[in-house]
């Protein structure tokens, strides 16, 4: 094992605290090819997709990588923004919104930064990135509010991956899940009742989560009951008796039984039992991304109202709201107790870089 070194080190360095924020990822542009090598990436991680290595590798060169990028790239083509992919602009905004709030209010040398889980910005990158800039605490925040296997547990897998080279590892926590804070619930309670107050109250509120194989359920992930926690700590906050309210599960992928009830079979069977108004939300992602911004607001939409319904609003995920940020800020906080932030002075860097070179130091 090889091992990097740190050749810039220096005993009068200011450590600092780091937060990783971390998101699922996104191509480089709205194109077949860029697309590919995203899904390329994306669908090749073992925990994504639990298929035997030999037989999955053939359906995803032999099939999947050969006929889904241009449909997807059509897909994000539709929704991209002059900064990038929805994803990669509205969780840089999430990392700056944040950044500046633990600057002000931790009081100490502290680096927020974004990576991505596939794709770029890297998680290798940005970690290297923070080793140079002297993060010697790191506190990871994967932007997944309920826990699973191929979410939470990817962001552990490229960490560790990463960190097995380092001489030095940073002192280490990390968040694997933050479904039922306090602070989100009011947050997504909050983005609704907006939602509500734009739009009027609907026969049927939604939410929508991204959906996985059944057999994730029955293996233990506890994504599933994750996402109906979530969505009843939201419902009590908002006051909704059991019928003004249900949970789906969108995005599913293959032939295989995937959670269930499904989304846009779901939407059909509500229009053409007469139900007129509906309004959807999905709080599985911190950012809006294709699967919101396309897949829900726009195909969702267009099943819903062919089907019979008459007016169907998409709730926006939380983005940089500031209530979002509150929530973030207030797991940081939590979750970094008991680390010194503090910023040494002068005279205290000094006297450490003396100390090393009276015991021989070179720097």
């Amino acid at each position: 094992m090889k091992y990097t070194s740190q050749q810039d080190f220096k005993h009068d360095r200011q450590p600092r605290t780091g937060i990783l924020l971390v998101n699922l990822g996104t191509p480089n542009a709205p194109t077949a090819a860029a697309v590919r090598r995203y899904l390329g990436e994306f669908l090749s991680d073992p925990r994504v997709v639990e298929i035997p290595r030999l037989i999955w590798w053939l359906i995803l060169n032999g099939i999947v990588l050969r006929f889904r990028p241009k449909r997807v790239a059509h897909a994000y083509a539709s929704i991209w923004m002059d900064g990038g992919s929805p994803l990669l602009v509205y969780s840089r905004a999430i990392a700056d919104a944040l950044r500046a709030r633990c600057e002000a209010e931790l009081g100490g040398p502290v680096l927020v930064e974004l990576a991505m889980r596939y794709g770029s910005p890297a998680m290798r990158d940005v970690l290297r990135k923070m080793r140079e800039q002297q993060v010697e605490r790191l506190f990871v925040l994967p932007l997944y509010p309920q826990y699973s296997a191929t979410t939470s547990a990817t962001v552990f897998d490229a960490l560790a991956a990463e960190l097995k080279h380092w001489r030095w590892l940073p002192e280490l926590r990390m968040s694997m899940h933050y479904h039922d804070h306090p602070q989100y619930i009011k947050a997504l309670a909050a983005s609704i009742r907006d939602g509500f107050t734009r739009h009027g109250r609907p026969d049927k509120l939604v939410f929508s989560f991204h959906g996985l194989p059944e057999r994730c359920l029955h293996s233990g992930d506890p994504y599933y009951c994750h996402c109906q926690k979530t969505a009843r700590l939201v419902a009590a906050d908002l006051q909704l008796e059991a019928d003004d309210w249900l949970v789906s599960f969108q995005s599913r992928f293959g032939r295989e039984r995937w959670l269930q009830p499904y989304t846009n079979v779901t939407l059909q069977e509500l229009a053409r039992a007469g139900t007129r108004h509906v309004q959807i939300v999905s709080p599985g992602f911190a950012a809006d991304c294709l699967e919101t911004l396309e897949e829900l607001a726009m195909q969702n939409k267009e099943v819903f109202l062919l089907a019979g319904g008459e007016k169907f609003h998409y709730i926006p995920a939380l983005n940089a709201d500031p209530t979002h940020i509150d929530a973030l800020y207030e797991i940081v906080r939590t979750q970094t107790q008991g680390w010194s932030i503090a910023e040494l002075d002068t005279d205290q860097r000094r006297a450490t870089s003396q100390r090393a070179h009276e015991h021989g130091a070179e720097k």
